[in-house]
């Protein structure tokens, strides 16, 4: 059986996967993007997480049909270079597939992460049947994939879809990105994170803000629901925009369930012209926290021509 590598790097778990020819996770990896601070250990770790996989599982090289990446950052796919990552530092004009595919000796693809997670949640999860559809990654940062008529749509310079990085306010936080009040300033994990810590006077998980929030705690309710509304405010002029079937949400502050969901609906409801408010429709990610895995394999065993 052939198999191929997808890996999905994030501001906190880089995750990486042995996926095999129906895109089955044989195995798995999850390290904490934070132990490597230079962009060569990080590298390094992704080289040995790769040759342990073919070791552990007793395969040969050849075995590997090739190497999937989705990096958190505008990326392009094409020339292979990652532009830069807003919340990783020391990336910067980084030739990373000539890199890996130089120590691995396997042909590498890179892509944006949001856009490997839609193309998983396309071809296998909740957005399989639409034409077009908007995916959203929540987590350290706000990752955007757009598909249109079938396709991933990447811009002009292979840089495009970066939802998180909408500016929502004409003054506001700083981003990561080197922008002012993007979506991503008021919805990061982080964000969210420090804002629960100012309502309940302590550090609290996201997970404990979404139990609370389940069991009907007010300030816990009231947290998620902000969220959603500044995000349904967003959503809501990109569904006026692209006219999109389907609106895919991923990531660890999707967990926050009903609340945070209903308040996106809602929002997009009262916000987004009725007739493209009436036809989509939205959905929380099928496929969880393997989706960017999954559609960087998917990537891979297509020789990235997708």
């Amino acid at each position: 059986m052939s198999y191929s590598v997808g890996i999905d790097l994030g501001g906190t778990n880089l995750k990486i996967s042995l996926v095999d020819s129906r895109y089955k996770i044989k195995d798995k990896k999850v390290l904490n993007t934070r132990n490597f601070v230079r962009k060569e250990e990080l590298i390094a770790a992704v080289v040995n997480s790769v040759n342990s996989f073919i070791r552990v599982n007793k395969l040969n090289k050849p075995d590997i049909s090739a190497v999937g990446l989705g990096l958190p950052g505008p990326i392009d796919n094409k020339k292979g270079i990652v532009h830069f990552f807003p919340n990783i530092p020391g990336w910067k004009n980084v030739a990373l597939r000539k890199i890996l595919a130089a120590k691995l000796k396997l042909p590498v693809f890179i892509d944006n992460d949001a856009n490997m997670m839609a193309l998983a949640e396309y071809r296998l999860g909740a957005a399989k049947g639409a034409r077009n559809a908007i995916c959203l990654t929540l987590g350290t940062g706000v990752g955007g994939g757009l598909i249109i008529e079938g396709k991933i749509f990447r811009g002009s310079i292979n840089a495009g879809g970066e939802i998180g990085h909408m500016p929502v306010n004409e003054k506001g936080p700083k981003c990561n990105c080197g922008g002012v009040a993007c979506l991503e300033t008021y919805i990061g994990n982080k964000v969210i994170l420090a804002k629960a810590k100012k309502i309940f006077g302590k550090n609290i998980t996201l997970e404990e803000t979404s139990r609370f929030a389940a069991k009907g705690e007010r300030r816990a309710r009231k947290l998620w629901q902000d969220a959603g509304e500044r995000l349904g405010v967003t959503l809501s002029g990109i569904v006026n925009l692209i006219n999109p079937d389907r609106i895919v949400i991923g990531g660890g502050v999707a967990k926050a369930g009903n609340v945070l969901f209903d308040s996106i609906k809602n929002t997009i409801k009262e916000r987004a012209m009725p007739v493209q408010a009436a036809h989509v429709k939205i959905y929380k990610a099928i496929l969880g926290n393997d989706a960017g895995m999954i559609g960087a394999a998917i990537m891979a065993k297509e020789a990235g021509k997708i």
